[in-house]
C-alpha cells in the first residue's frame, strides 16, 4: 500500500469543524490522518510527500443534481465524460438523474448505470431512481427493489408530479425504506408558456415569465406532505425568496425536509439573459437579483443545506435556436467550485460553511460515502488553490457539450488535484 503525505496544507473538514493548517495521510485508499494533529506524526518511510504550500485540502465535492445522456443520448454526454468534468472541477462523487432513454425506473437500469460507472468513471457514481414509471407521473416504481439495486434517492428528475396522492404514497413508501424524496417543483399550468422569470425585465425583451408561486405553490404542497407522512422530502432546487420562507416554515414545524439550490441561482440573476442568450434558459430561471441575494441569506442560515451544478448538457441544435425554442439547462460540474467560491472571495459564505454544502451534506443527505476528511474515510479529496485566477474557455471544457453560463467569465480558485480512493484522476 502507497502512503502520500500533504503537508502545509489548510485543512477544511465541515464533517469534524476544522479549518486549520496541517497535514493529511494518504494510507492506500483511505485517509490515516488529516489536521493540524496529523503534522506530529511525520512522513512514514518510503511515503511520497507532496508540499501544498498553504494551498487548501477539501473533501471532494458531492454533486447531487447530475444529468447524463447515458443511456439514450451519449452524445451529449456519457458516464465517462461526466466523470472526466466532474474530476477537473474537483467533484468526487455525483447523484445521476434518472432522466435517460430508457427511464432509470427499474433495477437493470440502475445495474447498468453501476456497471458503466465502474467500468467507465474516474469518480463515484450514484444513480437515482424515478418516483413514477417513465416519469410520467401516474404510477410509483418499485421502491424496495430499486433501493436494494443500489437507487440512492428517488426523483423524477426535471419533471415536477401533479398528483399530491402520488406525491403523499411516496413520502410514505421512501419512508418505510430509509430514502429520500428529492422533487424539483413547477406548477405546469402556471410556467406553461414561461421561458425566464415574470418581471420587468422579461416584458422588456418580450419574452413570457414564469411566476415565483409557480415554483412555491407545489413546493408549499409537498412540504404539507412531509409534514403529514413523516417522509424525508428534499427541494431539489429552490430558486426564490418565497420558497426560502416555506423550507423555513416547514423546517420549524418539525418536517423531514431539507433544499437545495443550483449555482447558477447563487452566481446569477435574470440580467444574466441579456440580448437573449439561450445559455442561460435554465429550469428553474434565473430570477431577480433579491431572490438570488435570499437564496444566500438563505445558504448562510440553514435554510438551505445543498448547492448543486444542476449540470444538463444540450448540444448546439438543442441551444442555437430563438431563445423560446431553446432547450432549458446548462452545464455546471467544472465551474461548480469556481462560481461557488465566489460566495467566500466576496465575505457572503465562510469556507467551512461553503464546503459543507458542496460536500458534507450532500453526501449525508443522501447516505453516501465522502463529504469527509477524517481518519479511515474513503480518500476523496481536492488540492485546491483559492486564490489562483483562470477563465472559462470552451476549448478547455470536457464535457461533451459546451452550453455553459460562464463561458469568458473570470473565476478564482483552482482544482490543483483531485483524488479519488487515493488514486489521482486529475492534475492540473
Amino acid at each position: 500500500m502507497s502512503v502520500t503525505v500533504f503537508q502545509n496544507a489548510r485543512i477544511v473538514d465541515p464533517s469534524r469543524g476544522i479549518d486549520e493548517t496541517g497535514s493529511l495521510i494518504v494510507d492506500g485508499a483511505k485517509i490515516a490522518a488529516a489536521g493540524a494533529s496529523a503534522r506530529n506524526q511525520g512522513a512514514p518511510e518510503g511515503a511520497t510527500i507532496v508540499e501544498c504550500g498553504g494551498m487548501a485540502i477539501l473533501p471532494g465535492l458531492v454533486d447531487s443534481r447530475v444529468f447524463i445522456g447515458e443511456p439514450g443520448a451519449e452524445y451529449r454526454e456519457t458516464i465517462a465524460s461526466a466523470g472526466q468534468a466532474a474530476a477537473a472541477g474537483g467533484v468526487t462523487s455525483i447523484v445521476m438523474m434518472p432522466d435517460t432513454d430508457p427511464v432509470i425506473d427499474d433495477i437493470a437500469l440502475v445495474e447498468h448505470v453501476l456497471r458503466a460507472a465502474r467500468d467507465t468513471a474516474s469518480v463515484n457514481v450514484f444513480p437515482a431512481a424515478a418516483i413514477s414509471k417513465k416519469l410520467l407521473g401516474l404510477e410509483m416504481t418499485e421502491f424496495g427493489l430499486l433501493r436494494e439495486a443500489g437507487a440512492v434517492g428517488f426523483t423524477d428528475g426535471r419533471h415536477t408530479i401533479a398528483s399530491s396522492s402520488l406525491m403523499r404514497r411516496a413520502l410514505t413508501y421512501a419512508r418505510d425504506f430509509g430514502a429520500v424524496i428529492a422533487h424539483e417543483t413547477q406548477d405546469a399550468e402556471l410556467s406553461a408558456s414561461g421561458v425566464m422569470n415574470e418581471g420587468l425585465y422579461a416584458s422588456w425583451l418580450g419574452l413570457p415569465g414564469i411566476p415565483r408561486e409557480a415554483e412555491a405553490i407545489p413546493l408549499e404542497r409537498d412540504l404539507m406532505l412531509a409534514r403529514l407522512t413523516g417522509g424525508a422530502y428534499h427541494a431539489a432546487k429552490i430558486s426564490t425568496a418565497l420558497s426560502c420562507a416555506a423550507v423555513a416554515r416547514a423546517k420549524n414545524d418539525g418536517a423531514t425536509a431539507t433544499a437545495g439550490v443550483s449555482i447558477n441561482n447563487l452566481a446569477l440573476n435574470e440580467n444574466d439573459v441579456g440580448e437573449y442568450r439561450t445559455f442561460f434558459r435554465l429550469s428553474p430561471p434565473l430570477r431577480a437579483e433579491e431572490d438570488r441575494l435570499a437564496m444566500i441569506e438563505a445558504l448562510k442560515d440553514g435554510t438551505i443545506d445543498v448547492i448543486v451544478s444542476s449540470h444538463d448538457p444540450q448540444d448546439v441544435d438543442t441551444k442555437r435556436l430563438p431563445f423560446a425554442d431553446a432547450a432549458q439547462g446548462a452545464i455546471g460540474l467544472e465551474t461548480l467550485l469556481g462560481a461557488a467560491l465566489r460566495l467566500f472571495h466576496n465575505g457572503d459564505v465562510p469556507l467551512l460553511r461553503l464546503t459543507e454544502v458542496l460536500s458534507t451534506a450532500p453526501a449525508r443527505l443522501f447516505g453516501l460515502p465522502g463529504g469527509t476528511l477524517k481518519p479511515g474515510a474513503a480518500a476523496d479529496l481536492i488540492v485546491v488553490d483559492l486564490d489562483a485566477p483562470w477563465v472559462v474557455r470552451e476549448a478547455n471544457i470536457r464535457s461533451r457539450s459546451k452550453n455553459t453560463c460562464f463561458e469568458g467569465a473570470r473565476m478564482q480558485g483552482q482544482v490543483l488535484q483531485t483524488v479519488v480512493a487515493g488514486s489521482t484522476v486529475f492534475s492540473a
